[in-house]
C-alpha cells in the first residue's frame, strides 16, 4: 500500500499540471489574443494598443489568482515551470502568426522572462505564507 501514495501524488501532479497549463494558456486567449488592433485618439492622434489597460489587469490578476491556487495545491517549482512555458507558448503561437519580421522571438523571450518572475514572486510568497501558517497553526 505504501507504494501507492507516491504513484497518486505523481498522478494528481501530472493531471493538475495539465490543468495548469490548459488554464494558464487561456489566460492570454481569453483575455488578450483577440485583440490586435491599435486605437487611435482623434483628439490628439496618439496611438495605442493593441491591449487596453483593463485587459493587462485582468490577465495578471486571473495569473496570479492562478498562481496562489496552483501552489496551494502543487510543488512550486512545478508551478513555476508550467506558467511561464504554457503562457508563452500561448502568446508566442498568436505573435508567430502574425509577424512575418520574427521579432515576435524576441518578445517570447521577454514573456518569458516577466513571467518567470512574476510566478516566482508569486509562488514564493505562497510558499512563505503557507510554511508560516503550518508552523503557528
Amino acid at each position: 500500500m505504501n507504494g501507492q501514495r507516491p504513484t497518486r501524488r505523481i498522478h494528481r501532479d501530472l493531471i493538475g499540471g495539465v490543468v495548469l497549463a490548459l488554464l494558464t494558456a487561456s489566460c492570454w486567449w481569453v483575455w488578450m489574443a483577440w485583440d490586435n488592433g491599435y486605437h487611435t485618439d482623434p483628439a490628439t492622434g496618439a496611438t495605442s494598443g493593441p491591449y487596453q489597460a483593463w485587459q493587462v489587469i485582468g490577465c495578471v490578476v486571473c495569473l496570479i489568482g492562478l498562481g496562489v491556487l496552483a501552489t496551494a495545491r502543487m510543488p512550486w517549482w512545478l508551478v513555476l515551470a508550467i506558467m511561464p512555458l504554457s503562457f508563452t507558448a500561448a502568446w508566442s503561437w498568436t505573435a508567430a502568426g502574425t509577424d512575418g519580421t520574427g521579432l515576435w522571438a524576441v518578445g517570447a523571450v521577454l514573456i518569458l522572462a516577466g513571467m518567470l518572475a512574476g510566478t516566482g514572486l508569486v509562488t514564493g510568497l505562497t510558499t512563505v505564507v503557507r510554511s508560516s501558517r503550518t508552523r503557528i497553526g
